[in-house]
């Protein structure tokens, strides 16, 4: 199993510096199933070549089996297979233990090349790909990669006539070595569409890592985050998810700024939703806030730095966006526990808990799109009814502000985990009734650029006893 990554930027041999191998020096490492080596073909000022080499022991294979690598096809096919030549899930995991300061873009000796786009060519000689090479194309080609590819004899890697399609892939492209690692990382055991571990929660971990910045964006994103972890939907609904709440704002440069605001400094949408939601708080003098749906924590991190905030609590079904949002606290300084100033809490909105009542106020950012609809009624019962606070600040997104994004296509929604979004009349129409049966009063505006026509990307509402 072969990788080859190839610079002629000057001087070449600089790649050296970037990937932390030296270029005189053939070295081993040990890996599941075998070992990797690294060894430079070539290293001269014009043209520098760092090769990554798995030597991977089939017998190995075949004592800790990893979902059926094999196919059925002739007697010898637990020892004689393509597994140890065919680019895998084995070479992201050596990419990660090999070359995972490179990619992680970190370069003492070189940091500004570290953050430079350099010429790249990358060739991978023997790929599985059941589409004949399409899928290739298909993958890299939206990140700007120029991919050429050449269908292999089936024979000629798996000893099967009749095995699975396999071809060559040449790729060119201008790149910062850390992002086209990235890409190979999560994009080759996409097409290899099988891996040799578990995959749990930790793989959502890595996939939004070296996801961001590329997927969010990619025209394929919900087939690779289902192929890479192995079409398990929860865990991809809640990688791109995630995903999605780290992107910027897709607004941009749309027809949604007025004319000459092209070349004005954007605050990205999510900014503005938070920024919108920590304004609706101190308006209401809330001191003790619950954050119900809280995910990695953004807001709970901003009302921190507000001193009328006296308690705040983050809420979350999900444990792995708690952990997450323990992680940022704690990096700025910020210890959450039982009995402190903010406490991080598991629990859904769904069911009635004791927990949520007393609080001043309740902020529910972008929640209510991604529960069923029949299951409105049930968060309001919890909200409005059993919690009852003071104040609600509600936010979720404007449908007909989708028009506005030509990749999406007409009637979907913002991302996978939606399971519904509603116009602006939709949704005035919803916040009043509820108000009007719970006892609250509302006021709901917009947040971000206003279209003439689709009007705004998000939608506040503010309910208040």
């Amino acid at each position: 199993m072969l990788l080859t990554i190839t610079t002629t930027h000057r001087p070449a041999t600089d790649l050296g510096h970037l990937l932390h191998k030296h270029p005189n020096r053939c070295q081993s490492f040990p890996i599941p199933h075998g070992t990797a080596h690294v060894f430079y073909p070539e290293a001269t000022d014009a043209r520098c070549t760092a090769a990554l080499l798995l030597d991977i022991d089939p017998i190995d294979l075949v004592r800790k089996p990893r979902g059926g690598h094999t196919r059925p096809s002739f007697a010898l096919r637990d020892y004689v297979n393509e597994r140890p030549y065919v680019a895998s899930s084995m070479m992201s995991t050596a990419l990660r233990t090999v070359f995972g300061t490179a990619l992680a873009g970190t370069c003492k000796d070189r940091p500004d090349l570290a953050k430079a786009r350099i010429p790249l060519e990358i060739r991978l000689p023997v790929v599985a790909d059941a589409t004949r090479g399409e899928l290739v194309h298909q993958l890299f080609e939206p990140m700007g990669y120029a991919v050429t590819t050449r269908l292999l004899p089936a024979v000629a890697v798996s000893g099967d006539e009749d095995g699975p399609p396999f071809c060559s892939v040449e790729m060119q492209a201008a790149a910062r070595l850390s992002e086209a690692l990235a890409h190979l990382y999560i994009l080759i055991p996409v097409l290899d569409d099988q891996k040799h571990y578990w995959v749990g929660e930790e793989e959502v971990d890595k996939l939004v890592r070296y996801g961001k910045g590329w997927l969010e964006g990619h025209p394929l994103r919900e087939q690779i985050a289902l192929r890479y972890l192995r079409y398990q939907r929860r865990l991809s609904r809640t990688a791109l998810a995630a995903l999605d709440r780290e992107a910027p704002s897709q607004t941009g440069v749309s027809k949604a700024l007025p004319p000459g605001r092209e070349g004005t400094l954007e605050i990205s949408l999510s900014e503005q939703r938070y920024t919108a939601a920590v304004a609706a708080l101190q308006e209401m003098h809330a001191r003790t806030v619950l954050d119900l749906g809280c995910g990695e924590g953004r807001l709970v991190e901003r009302l921190v730095r507000e001193p009328i905030a006296e308690r705040i609590v983050g809420c979350d079904v999900s444990s792995r966006a708690l952990r997450q949002a323990r992680r940022r606290l704690e990096r700025r300084g910020v210890v959450p526990g039982p009995g402190r100033r903010v406490d991080l809490i598991h629990g859904s909105a769904l069911y009635l808990d004791e927990r949520f009542r007393g609080f001043d106020a309740i902020a529910v950012i972008d929640v209510l799109e991604h529960l069923e609809p029949e299951r409105i009624d049930a968060f309001v019962r919890v909200v409005f009814g059993d919690a009852a606070p003071h104040g609600i600040v509600l936010t979720t997104p404007n449908a007909e502000y989708n028009a506005l994004f030509p990749a999406l296509p007409r009637g979907g929604h913002r991302h996978i985990d939606h399971r519904f979004e509603w116009t602006r009349n939709e949704f005035a129409a919803w916040a009043g009734e509820v108000a009007d049966r719970c006892g609250y009063s509302v006021s709901v505006r917009g947040i971000g650029a206003e279209d003439e026509i689709h009007g705004q990307p998000t939608q506040i509402a503010v309910f208040r006893r």
